[in-house]
């Protein structure tokens, strides 16, 4: 079986998340979304979006903020690889994304992604001055990587 990319509704794509991401929902909007498939199979999504941290929402960086597999080999891989080109021919000079603590970052690697900074953990995201309901990611270290 051969994998390839295929074009995702934003619908599919946020269902095949709620159903394999291991940790987060999908998100709310996107600006570009796509899959990877075998024989006719969705085996993975990966969404690129508008950056959710307000520093880097500079109108030039887009973030991959959701890749979700079934577990076929190479998927993410070849996701993340598809999202950095997709994001470069539409204009964006910057292609980012998270990982978790405990979380290889081995799909990045592969599709040459780099390390850029170690966030440490937060408390939560809820602040006074912008209240947040808590997700269950506060207090989990991450780690920021770039495409090269």
């Amino acid at each position: 079986m051969s994998l390839y990319l295929v074009p995702v509704s934003q619908r599919d794509a946020k269902a095949f998340v709620a159903m394999w991401h291991r940790h987060h929902k999908p998100p709310r909007g996107d600006v570009f979304r796509v899959g990877a498939a075998a024989d006719g199979v969705l085996r993975a999504v990966a969404i690129g979006g508008r950056p959710v941290s307000f520093v880097l929402d500079d109108g030039q960086t887009i973030e991959v903020t959701r890749v979700a597999s079934d577990g076929y080999k190479n998927a993410c891989s070849m996701l993340y690889a598809a999202c950095a080109r997709a994001a470069f021919a539409l204009g964006y000079t910057r292609v980012v994304t998270y990982t978790q603590e405990g979380e290889s970052g081995a799909s990045l690697r592969a599709a040459g992604w780099r390390v850029v900074a170690q966030r440490p953990a937060r408390p939560g995201w809820n602040s006074p001055s912008r209240p947040r309901e808590d997700h269950g990611t506060g207090g989990i270290p991450r780690t920021l990587w770039e495409a090269a």
